[in-house]
């Protein structure tokens, strides 16, 4: 080939290259991402409008697939394997598919994640992990873009809600995130544990309300390991009135307010001594 004519094409090729436009998308991605417990979930999705348009039972048929959102299947991830109402899910990328009917719709974690948009005519069931059938519900809140949201979140669940239109669906998720973290504590929590680790253990017990007993001697070795920090003596302080032990819960709170306020932390004070006014019109059980 004639040097001439390569240069023909390589500048037409680049001119195809430079005349590419990047255009804004009619249904933009969003990428959510949501820690329950120890466990990291993912969403990435596309967020088309209603646009004036019906939704549901017309531009979103009711039988048919859905993609639950636009351009490419909408994709979950999981870190680690959890509950989908009465199913288990272990970790790893799914697509989100929907099968909307006017009374219920059929929610599809599905495994092949390699079809584009709702993959209609590649679909296959038996690559399903499984359907989950839910009621959907009529909200007073109108959404103009599809929505996928996350709420009521604890270290043990959430709900992950779908919205568009009027349109909204709840789908229940849940993690053992208790026995993972029993698993943690007797491997954490030995004879050369640090006061931090003493501490976060003797914490999280205390906000799951799960035996105050442990947790308090927990805090304790915390606390004996050199950890004197309004922190400590503030959990201390709650975990002693859990226990009815109001005189040592209003000494310790005492303790954790005058070191908060050498360290400048007014909010701590300010709780602190809130809480002191609250145990001293309670008696020791």
């Amino acid at each position: 080939m004639k040097t001439g004519t390569i240069l023909f094409f390589f500048f037409f090729h680049c001119c195809l290259l430079v005349g590419q436009l990047e255009h804004p998308k009619a249904s933009p991605l969003q990428e959510l991402v949501q820690q329950i417990g120890l466990t990291r979930v993912k969403v990435v999705y596309s967020r088309p409008a209603v646009r004036g348009r019906t939704i549901f039972g017309d531009l979103v048929p009711y039988g048919r697939i859905w993609r639950v959102g636009a351009n490419e299947s909408t994709k979950f991830s999981v870190s680690d394997t959890i509950q989908v109402g009465p199913y288990t899910l272990p970790h790893g990328t799914y697509a989100l598919y929907a099968f909307p009917y006017k009374d219920y719709w059929d929610v599809v974690f599905h495994k092949n994640t390699e079809h584009w948009g709702d993959g209609r005519d590649a679909y296959r069931p038996e690559e399903d992990q499984f359907r989950l059938r839910l009621k959907p519900e009529i909200s007073p809140v109108f959404q103009e873009n599809f929505q996928i949201s996350f709420d009521e979140i604890t270290h043990n669940g959430m709900l992950m809600i779908w919205h568009w239109d009027k349109l909204r669906l709840q789908i229940p998720i849940s993690v053992n995130t208790e026995a993972v973290m029993e698993a943690q504590l007797r491997k954490a929590l030995t004879e050369n544990a640090s006061a931090q680790s003493w501490y976060e253990a003797a914490r999280y017990l205390h906000e799951q309300n799960k035996d105050p007993q442990r947790a308090l001697g927990y805090v304790e070795q915390a606390l004996a390991k050199g950890g004197d920090t309004y922190y400590f003596h503030r959990v201390r302080s709650l975990l002693l009135a859990n226990l009815g032990r109001f005189r040592e819960a209003i000494a310790a709170a005492s303790i954790s307010r005058e070191l908060a306020h050498a360290e400048g932390k007014d909010e701590f004070v300010r709780m602190n001594e809130k809480n002191i006014e609250k145990w001293k019109q309670f008696k020791e059980k």
